[in-house]
């Protein structure tokens, strides 16, 4: 069951740039500041309101798919991370539906554990499962 929408990611080229700008504009401090070496990414949650974030993401590399996503559509908006209940039972659900799965076991990310929904599914937009544990 979705619970709410826990963040949206935005990949960044430089990571330290996109902060310095969202707290000169909206006065934006970062919570946390991780390296998420499986994703290949340094990432950034800034919380927003009551519970939600903006998540920043720098490739590490050229070869992540952070990096391949900025060198094809520049900075902007990377995905939109849903909250669920059960991240295992709604993957098991969506399967059994035929969506197309990117993850089809949940892992551990920067916002707790995820599984990512391929763009085909959800008309271009990529779509992060979340469990907070």
């Amino acid at each position: 069951m979705i619970k709410r929408v826990n963040h949206m990611a935005i990949a960044v080229n430089n990571l330290d740039e996109a902060l310095d700008v969202y707290n000169r504009l909206f006065g934006l401090k970062p919570e946390k500041i991780e390296t998420v070496t499986d994703q290949r990414v340094r990432a950034a949650t800034l919380p927003v309101g009551e519970g939600s974030e903006i998540e920043l993401i720098q490739p590490l590399d050229t070869e992540s798919g952070v990096a391949k996503f900025l060198e094809k559509r520049g900075e902007g908006i990377h995905h939109i991370a849903i909250e669920v209940d059960d991240i295992d039972q709604e993957l098991k659900s969506l399967d059994e539906k035929g969506v197309p799965l990117i993850d089809k076991q949940a892992r551990m990310g920067l916002a707790g554990r995820v599984a990512f929904l391929h763009p085909k599914a959800t008309k271009g937009v990529l779509i992060e499962l979340v469990q907070k544990v």
